[in-house]
């Protein structure tokens, strides 16, 4: 018997997957709003309690950006764009407005099962209180109380900017965050030219965090995107330079 739980609503024009992603989430527990166009996706929305948005891009009658950004801008509801617009430019431009993380068409119902544990899992925590106090991922431990981060029970040295920057990654561990979030996070609104200084302190930071610097495990890159700090390191010997 399924026990119901998140609330997903699902804005999908195409009759086919958005029968096929209902029947997934219902099998795994979701439970699901479904329509293929963003005014009724709107409607629902504010009718609704919603946990989640699994939105396409391109409706018949408005853009999914737009409903995006109408969404965002009264709630903050995580949103998982899926889309089969896959240019950089599509992806950073949704990222901007407030999506929390972006899937291309063609996709495995896997990865977007994962995706969307990770958002709620997000929501969860933040719902919970965003003080948190510590943060275990695997051998991290990053004290926020103490301004500390150890790694492996040793503590590790990281200058200001740096610890920042990991604070970022981790408060917001999950989400695909794209360069100009991080920018405008570090650095305040005018920092659109650092660019090349927040590759440096990523990779910085790996050297310091990462056992395998060259193969990261916690600070991901996406391609012409930005980074996504992984939680789905959980134990100690997960993390190591031989695990794949």
């Amino acid at each position: 018997m399924v026990t119901f739980g998140a609330t997903i609503l699902v804005v999908e024009d195409e009759p086919e997957l958005a029968s096929a992603l209902e029947r997934s989430l219902t099998a795994h527990g979701y439970r699901v709003l479904s329509t293929g166009r963003g005014e009724d996706a709107l409607g629902l929305f504010a009718r609704a309690h919603v946990d989640l948005v699994l939105l396409d891009l391109l409706l018949p009658d408005i853009s999914g950006l737009e409903v995006c950004r109408r969404i965002r801008a009264v709630s903050s509801t995580p949103i998982i764009v899926l889309s089969v617009k896959n240019s950089e430019h599509d992806k950073v431009e949704a990222l901007d407005l407030g999506a929390d993380d972006y899937v291309a068409k063609p996709f495995g119902i896997a990865e977007v099962l994962a995706r969307i544990r990770v958002a709620l899992r997000r929501l969860e925590r933040q719902n919970g209180g965003s003080a948190e106090e510590q943060v275990l991922i695997g051998p991290l431990v990053m004290d926020f109380g103490r301004r500390r981060v150890l790694l492996k029970g040793r503590e590790i040295a990281l200058t200001p900017t740096e610890y920042e920057l990991l604070r970022i990654f981790v408060v917001h561990r999950g989400k695909l965050l794209t360069r100009q979030m991080l920018l405008r996070m570090l650095w305040g609104s005018a920092s659109h030219d650092r660019v090349h200084s927040l590759h440096v302190y990523v990779a910085q930071l790996r050297q310091k965090i990462e056992p395998c610097p060259g193969k990261p495990r916690l600070i991901l890159t996406i391609p012409g995107v930005g980074y996504r700090f992984s939680d789905e390191v959980e134990a100690a010997d997960q993390f190591n330079c031989a695990h794949p």
